[in-house]
């Protein structure tokens, strides 16, 4: 018979690995089936200045590290894998990872978002050295020069609005002649003297050197017109996607994928199964918020273990 975990936390970003420390520092002897690509989108993100505790600022792969050190440290277990399927039907709760069986009293869903991309070799290429999803994260890094914005929704506003604190001017390209954004950010957006919109047009091409991206190609969607424009960053707002397809049919999430948990907590639909960071958090969507949510399922599991009598 396999033993029986107190808590299996599925996926290896802040809010997993903060859930690590916790649960290892209560004696609960935690599982973390990380991922083949563990770390969550930090591992995607060179320069971190907002998460408190580094002065000077840390790359996302170096902050994953030292978080891993301390879950480790306490006695968190790590394996590297992705989980392939689960069943929350029974008790134990029953984890596969391949031909492995995994049961565990409670789990903590961590599997995170991943961001929309263009699909563009081009834009992989320079992929933190001037393409980025997140304005928030990295905005400061693009003091007046221009920058552009893809998308068409109230987030693409938000980062369009967030860059213009730095950036001399931001292009916001849009592959149709109307935004679906809400009429206050569309208001906000065409009154801002820093924002210029390109209306009925779609990123081909990025361009750049070995220094990092410096233009993109651009072609109108209605009369196939290519054109070059100089920036020097291009952030992606075309929507996030909970990685939430193993959890399909189980648990309760919205029209997008996210998982609900109940207001106030980190609970969802089925009691011992707890949800964190950015795969419950379509709002905040950033690592200290993660860490976070992380902390508060571990409280959650070791209460629920200690009422059951575990």
């Amino acid at each position: 018979m396999a033993e029986i975990l107190d808590v299996v936390i599925i996926g290896s970003g802040p809010a997993g690995l903060t859930a690590g420390v916790y649960t290892a520092r209560a004696n609960l002897k935690p599982l973390m089936i990380e991922g083949d690509q563990a770390g969550g989108q930090l591992m995607l993100t060179t320069d971190v200045e907002n998460y408190p505790g580094f002065d000077h600022g840390v790359t996302g792969p170096a902050l994953i590290e030292v978080m891993r050190k301390q879950a480790e440290r306490f006695g968190c277990r790590f394996l590297t894998r992705d989980v392939t399927k689960v069943d929350f039907s029974q008790r134990p709760f029953r984890i596969e990872v391949g031909s492995d069986v995994y049961l565990a009293r409670t789990v903590i869903v961590s599997t995170g978002a991943s961001a929309k991309y263009l699909g563009l070799d081009s834009e992989r290429q320079f992929m933190n050295r001037g393409v980025s999803a997140c304005a928030t994260c990295d905005g400061a890094f693009y003091k007046n020069v221009e920058v552009a914005v893809v998308g068409g929704g109230d987030t693409a506003m938000e980062e369009a609005h967030f860059l213009t604190r730095f950036a001399s001017k931001v292009h916001l390209i849009h592959r149709r002649d109307s935004f679906r954004a809400s009429k206050v950010m569309i208001d906000r957006t065409m009154k801002n003297p820093k924002i210029s919109v390109m209306w009925n047009h779609e990123v081909k091409e990025v361009l750049g050197d070995a220094k990092g991206m410096n233009g993109l190609v651009l072609r109108n969607t209605l009369t196939g017109e290519v054109r070059n424009v100089s920036v020097q960053g291009l952030f992606l707002a075309i929507g996030h996607k909970p990685n939430t397809d193993l959890f399909k049919g189980i648990l309760d999430m919205d029209a997008v994928g996210y998982l609900k948990t109940k207001p106030g907590s980190s609970y969802t639909n089925i009691p011992g199964v707890f949800a964190a960071g950015d795969v419950q958090d379509p709002i905040y969507r950033q690592a200290i918020t993660a860490a976070g949510t992380g902390c508060m399922s571990a409280i959650d599991a070791e209460r629920w273990l200690e009422a059951e009598g575990h």
